[in-house]
């Protein structure tokens, strides 16, 4: 079954609810975003009472604005402590702590920040919401010569989003500074089938245009990334499974490799695949492989089969945050038209409305594996080429 809530539902994840009659729990938000479609829903009630006879049913989230629910009327089942867990940061570096016992990490509230003795902290670190989503907040410091700017940085942010997403999914009271893990980011899109065994849907590449910036922008997969990273990252998931107990369980993680191979969590978000219906659908513009129905059948991917004809080719999701610098009230509007002149080959463009979650949409494009001229770009840019004032 799926619950649906705000922000956003992709028309790739309507038309699988209704082609594959998956159950869908009955509230506002699904009603209308699915108005005219022959949906299969179910209500909350029905819903409390599968998860009563069947602790295990499998369920996604398009949104961590759903957790909520879950949190309000399954607290008979693990779920709602597991998904406080992975998305409350400090906890989840408490539960990993075994496999990583000399990582450095400190919770503080936020009006404790500017009392921190900077002196006794190990630059370069990241400082981070404990709960958060989307990049938000997020900031690697260098020294202590730019620390009391990024405090700026980060009051500002937090006075720009403060009503955009609720309590659960953002919460800004609460930081937490951590040592930074240097090397490659990779995002992870995977569940936890009905006897706990890891199956990874898709692997991407998170690309960053400088060491300092840790703000989302491009995410990139292919036959080549997934293939070197699918065995070693199935081993390290499989391991954080079995240490939470999961089962029927999907998330979304980030990882990085150091330069002595060891992969490092970065995060694991629950319940869902990348927000906004972003991963999940890149893998269906980019394979043809439908990760949702794959959770909700419990289908493992044939990655020979996927990777027909596909051997050259790299498929991006290129995130359009405002990085403009620029407040998100003084921007009239972005040109989709001149950024489409910058791709050869775009598989989908999805517009955001800016001013309210401050970014500008999303753009899937395919790219040759051996010409990163048009990423390159995109990834250096700070989009302000693009917006009328």
């Amino acid at each position: 079954m799926i619950i649906l809530e705000k922000p956003y539902v992709s028309e790739f994840l309507k038309q699988t609810l209704e082609t594959f009659q998956i159950q869908v729990i009955c509230n506002e938000f699904a009603e209308n975003q699915l108005k005219g479609k022959r949906i299969n829903f179910i209500s909350s009630q029905e819903a409390i009472q599968i998860f009563k006879e069947f602790e295990n049913a499998p369920i996604y989230t398009n949104s961590e604005n759903a957790l909520e629910w879950i949190e309000k009327n399954l607290s008979f089942t693990k779920l709602p402590e597991i998904n406080r867990i992975f998305k409350n940061k400090s906890a989840f570096r408490n539960l990993i702590k075994p496999f990583f016992p000399d990582f450095f990490y400190e919770s503080f509230h936020f009006s404790d920040l500017l009392k921190i003795d900077v002196n006794h902290l190990k630059f370069p670190f990241v400082i981070k919401p404990a709960v958060g989503f989307f990049s938000l907040g997020v900031h690697k410091v260098e020294n202590q010569d730019v620390w009391k700017d990024v405090l700026s940085e980060i009051q500002l942010e937090i006075e720009i989003q403060k009503n955009v997403y609720p309590q659960i999914v953002l919460d800004t009271s609460v930081f937490i500074i951590e040592q930074n893990i240097e090397g490659e980011e990779f995002a992870i899109d995977c569940y936890f089938n009905s006897v706990g065994k890891i199956v990874i849907l898709s692997i991407m590449h998170h690309l960053f245009s400088t060491g300092t910036h840790v703000n989302d922008r491009i995410y990139t997969t292919s036959k080549k990334i997934i293939g070197e990273n699918l065995i070693p990252f199935s081993q390290f998931l499989q391991q954080i499974g079995e240490l939470a107990h999961l089962q029927n369980y999907p998330a979304h993680v980030e990882v990085r490799i150091d330069n002595t191979g060891k992969i490092i969590p970065i995060e694991i978000n629950p319940m869902r695949f990348g927000g906004w219906c972003t991963t999940a659908d890149l893998t269906w513009f980019a394979f043809g492989f439908n990760s949702y129905l794959a959770y909700q059948n419990q289908i493992e991917p044939n990655w020979n089969e996927i990777f027909k004809n596909k051997e050259h080719s790299n498929f991006s999701l290129i995130v359009l945050d405002n990085s403009t610098g620029i407040e998100p009230v003084k921007i009239k509007s972005f040109n989709f038209d001149k950024l489409n002149q910058h791709f050869n080959k775009i598989l989908h463009l999805r517009k955001v409305e800016h001013q309210k979650y401050l970014i500008f949409g999303f753009v899937f494009v395919e790219t040759p594996d051996d010409d990163s001229s048009e990423l390159h770009y995109i990834l250096h840019s700070d989009l302000s080429e693009f917006i009328t004032l």
